[in-house]
């Protein structure tokens, strides 16, 4: 009995754990942090798109792309607001609308520096856009791009300064593609700078034609690079602010998905700090939404991590490639700035989609996911499809599930009987214990039956977790009339209540431990649950709730048959 007890009470243990290890710090340490920041910054005139990009060299100089120093970056930080307002004042700053984003981009470089998510809001109240990527005096978080080389644009604070034909753009109705040309004339070779927009696609095609009519032949790489700084971005949930992996995440030859928080990429050293990769990415990955640059996966491309100041650099650069003098060249990257779209990651590049980061068990979690959005597009509602995917999960678990009700109600019958031996031979526990060995093999019962099926359970509560936790779908989506984000707590706590009461009657339906101090324990479990379950997303406290109903229906109907049996 005692080890049934402890093994059940270690499992919640760990479950309640890997739960509460996730939900850390207050809103108001998040507010003191960003305030702190926001007075430290302070205005600055140097222009935000000096590069100390080099040329590459033939000999094994660092400064050579590849080598250990060569990044394309800012050299002197600006006033961020100076960089997007000044240049929208003056009319220079180009204005992309798209059925599902805004996007600005300087002409200087052809830097995309500012990305609002039109399709998903901030928050409910404002309905504003979530703004995503921006250059002002709350973050710096913009996409940069451009030529390096021996006849690159980019050179060391040397930037072009392309021409467009409008400084807005809009997708009309009925179009589903809108091209946006930036043009430069280099001496006798014309280069344009093409983004491409879908419609409903925050993946934007970021092309250069290079036009070499000159007399020699034109040579250079292409590279894309997230600079951000050490922001953190708008704290989820209400209450206790969540906080989930915030940094830098890329594919390696030996790892699929390897991610470096932001506090770690200044002291990478300088093997980790670069890998080569025939295609590849990288990504900035956050709660719910990522960015991330996606190379020409036929080209062997090298990728930087780094931290210059207060700025980390995630840079991929292409192999060098060659535009015969009279000949035309193109060469195209992706960068997409959205929500993590599973599917759309998965379509973009290999292995991309984990930055979905489902933890370990992702190999369980992401096929939940799948369910749960096969479940959606029938009944289209993220709650009720919760329910529904909770029940499919106790389908499967039926017969490990009833194994286990069935020795608890055992146990509970042979209560009597323990608590004679425990009044008999209290003070002789090997006694005891041969006595309870003898009751159990004449009772037919397990001791461990009960703990065993809950345990080979656990990774799938916990995939479970991480599946909802990690599922941007379920951020402002309703449920219930009062619900109104899945993603946050329960505005009127009525879910946690209502799981501390399941898990009191699932208690009440289990034998008592023999032991007074693990009894009272178990009596304050609901309690301690429950206070927990108040921050929990709504989300994942209706699968709580649910599963637990279902639990206590199993339950019940188990003793009721091992009662009727006696």
């Amino acid at each position: 009995m005692d080890w049934q007890r402890t093994g059940i009470l270690a499992a919640a243990a760990v479950v309640a754990l890997v739960l509460a290890k996730q939900w850390i710090g207050f809103s108001e340490r998040y507010d003191a942090e960003l305030a702190t920041r926001i007075a430290a910054q302070q205005p600055q005139t140097a222009t935000a798109d000096d590069f100390s990009a080099q040329a590459p060299t033939n000999g094994d100089s660092t400064d050579a792309p590849g080598g250990d120093n060569f990044v394309p970056e800012v050299t002197q930080a600006t006033d961020p607001a100076a960089v997007t307002t000044t240049a929208s004042a003056s009319g220079q700053t180009i204005e992309v609308i798209t059925d599902v984003a805004r996007v600005l981009i300087n002409p200087k470089g052809g830097d995309i520096v500012r990305v609002e998510l039109l399709d998903i809001f901030k928050d409910l109240d404002s309905k504003q856009p979530f703004l995503l990527l921006s250059n002002d005096a709350n973050q710096v978080y913009e996409a940069q791009s451009g030529l390096i080389g021996k006849n690159g644009t980019d050179q060391s604070s040397q930037r072009p300064v392309f021409a467009s034909d409008k400084t807005q753009y809009t997708l009309s109705e009925g179009d589903d593609t809108m091209y946006v040309d930036l043009n430069y004339q280099q001496g006798d070779v014309a280069i344009t700078k093409r983004f491409t927009f879908e419609r409903g696609d925050h993946a934007i095609d970021v092309e250069y034609i290079i036009n070499n009519q000159s007399s020699e032949a034109w040579s250079g790489a292409m590279f894309g690079q997230v600079k951000r700084d050490n922001h953190q971005p708008p704290k989820t949930g209400a209450g206790f602010g969540v906080s989930p992996f915030l940094g830098a995440a890329i594919t390696t030859v030996d790892e699929n998905y390897k991610k470096y928080k932001l506090e770690e990429i200044g002291e990478l050293s300088a093997d980790k700090r670069r890998t080569e990769i025939t295609g590849g990415w990288v990504a900035m990955v956050q709660h719910y939404f990522v960015s991330a640059w996606i190379p020409p996966q036929e080209s062997n491309n090298l990728f930087t991590l780094r931290r210059q100041g207060e700025y980390n650099f995630l840079t991929f650069q292409t192999s060098e490639f060659v535009v015969p003098a009279g000949e035309k060249l193109n060469v195209k990257a992706v960068f997409y700035a959205g929500p993590k779209d599973v599917d759309r990651l998965e379509a973009l590049a290999p292995h991309l989609d984990l930055t979905v980061d489902y933890g370990w068990l992702w190999w369980i979690a992401k096929p939940l996911f799948h369910l749960l959005d096969f479940i959606h597009g029938i009944i289209g509602s993220w709650g009720w499809s919760i329910v529904i995917l909770t029940l499919i999960i106790k389908l499967i678990f039926f017969y490990p599930s009833a194994i286990s009700y069935r020795s608890m109600a055992k146990m509970r019958k042979l209560q009597p009987m323990l608590a004679d031996l425990k009044e008999r031979y209290g003070d002789d526990r090997q006694k005891m214990s041969g006595e309870l060995m003898k009751i159990y093999k004449k009772e037919k019962v397990n001791p461990f039956a009960g703990c065993l099926p809950m345990l080979i359970q656990m990774p799938v509560f916990i995939s479970l977790y991480w599946m909802l936790m990690e599922s941007v779908e379920l951020r402002h989506a309703p449920f219930l009339g009062y619900i109104k984000d899945l993603s946050v707590m329960d505005p009127y706590f009525i879910l946690p209540v209502l799981f501390g009461i399941t898990m009191f009657v699932q208690q009440k339906l289990q034998p008592t431990p023999p032991d007074p101090m693990q009894a009272k324990i178990m009596q304050f479990l609901p309690i301690i649950f429950t206070v927990m379950f108040l921050f929990f997303p709504a989300g994942l406290v209706v699968y709580w709730v649910v599963n637990n109903t279902l639990s206590i229906a199993q339950q019940w109907v188990i003793t009721r048959q091992i009662e009727k049996e006696a």
